[in-house]
This record gives C-alpha cells, structure tokens and sequence, in this order.
C-alpha cells in the first residue's frame, strides 16, 4: 500500500516512515500542502498520514478540500490538539481518524492497519435505500445519480450495518468493527460519522434506537 505521510518535521517524517516501510508499504513523503496535492495528483495514493500545522496551510482545509474533489482515500489525523471540539473539526473536515502527538509507533502502525482492512462486500450487489445506492465493490455512493464522497471510516461503518441489515446493531460492536475500540474518542467519532453520513446520504438511512444502537433503514 502506498502511504503519504505530510508532515513538516524531518524527524517525524523519518521515524513515521521507517516504522511504515517495516509493515511493508510504500512510503511517499510531502512537507507543504501545495507538494501533498501534487503527489496526490501524479500517483495513485492508497492512504494519507496528515498533520494540521503545514508552513503553507491547514491539515484541516487539505482533508476538506481533497473530499470536495471527491477524494475518498483514508485519512489519519496526526494533531498535538487534544479537545474533542479539534477532533470533530477534522472529522467534519473528512478525515477517517486522527492520532494525537505525542504518540506511540504501535498505535500510529495499528491505525494504519485497520484503516487499511476497508476491504470492499464481496460479490454483494448494491444496496438501494430511498434516493441512495451504495456499491461496495466499486466505492460509489449516489443520492439521486448524484455522487457522494463517502470515506474510508464511513464505509466501514455502512458495510457494517449492510451486513446487519434487518437488525438493531450494538454501538459497541458497531465501534469494535470501526476502530478494534469503544472509548469516549471513538465514541464521539462515531456520533460525528453518523451524522455526517445522514448529511450526505438522507436522513433516512440509519435509524438511531435510543439506548441501544443503529439500523439500517430498507424498503
């Protein structure tokens, strides 16, 4: 897998890469915002690594500007903030998870990882709900033959409760499959996701159960 890692400090780069380069990927490295997008658009890129604070601009408003492009790579968040009000703007933002600094080599190489097992249903065709059709095997989301960027977390989750669908999911499994966790972190993500994915897909398609979990909404 082909790994982006944008970060202005040359040590981080360094550790950050070593430590990925030893699970096998391949490592593309950018320091600016403005070489971040020009990697992106000169090679296939598989998953980013992004700090927020970048000499020539915000982590934030690259997340934001990549999924308006319809970028719909994994994102990792690496952020020395620490408020949750940081972490919902860069899931608003777009972003699939974030990682605060300081922070272990093991749990950055984990994150990867799972961000990286956002393997697609196979062979399921795709599901029709209302206005929406989610086709898994090729990642393409559409409201009324509109396409709708959809992230790689956002994914996890959706194919999470297809493979559910007709049930009353747990928050806490629906946690475990997204983020192998279920803290107040990922808690506060999945609220976040949640909505974002009834902001781009219809309010309709996942259905709270208060004090219980979610559904999927179906004909």
């Amino acid at each position: 897998m082909r790994v982006l890692v944008v970060d202005d400090n040359e040590e981080l780069l360094d550790l950050v890469g070593r430590s990925l380069t030893s699970d096998g990927h391949d490592l593309v490295f950018a320091t600016t915002v403005g070489q971040a997008l020009s990697k992106l658009q000169a090679m296939h890129i598989d998953l980013m690594v992004l700090d927020l604070g970048l000499p020539d601009g915000s982590g934030v408003q690259l997340c934001r500007q990549l999924r308006e492009a319809h970028y719909c790579l994994p994102i990792l968040i690496l952020t020395a903030e620490r408020a949750v009000a940081s972490r919902v703007e860069c899931l608003d933002a777009g972003a699939d998870d974030y990682l605060g600094k300081p922070f272990a080599i093991a749990e950055l190489r984990a994150r990867v990882r799972a961000l990286a097992r956002r393997a697609p249903l196979a062979g399921r065709e795709p599901v029709v709900i209302g206005d929406c059709r989610l086709d898994f095997a090729a990642r393409h989301a559409s409201v009324n033959g509109r396409q709708a960027p959809v992230t790689a977390r956002e994914w996890a989750i959706l194919e999470f409760l297809v493979a559910r669908r007709g049930q009353i999911v747990p928050r806490d499994e629906l946690l475990q499959s997204a983020w192998q966790r279920a803290d107040d972190a990922a808690r506060t993500s999945l609220d976040v996701l949640i909505s974002r994915i009834r902001k781009k897909l219809g309010t309709e398609i996942i259905r709270t159960v208060r004090g219980t979990g979610y559904t999927l909404d179906h004909d």
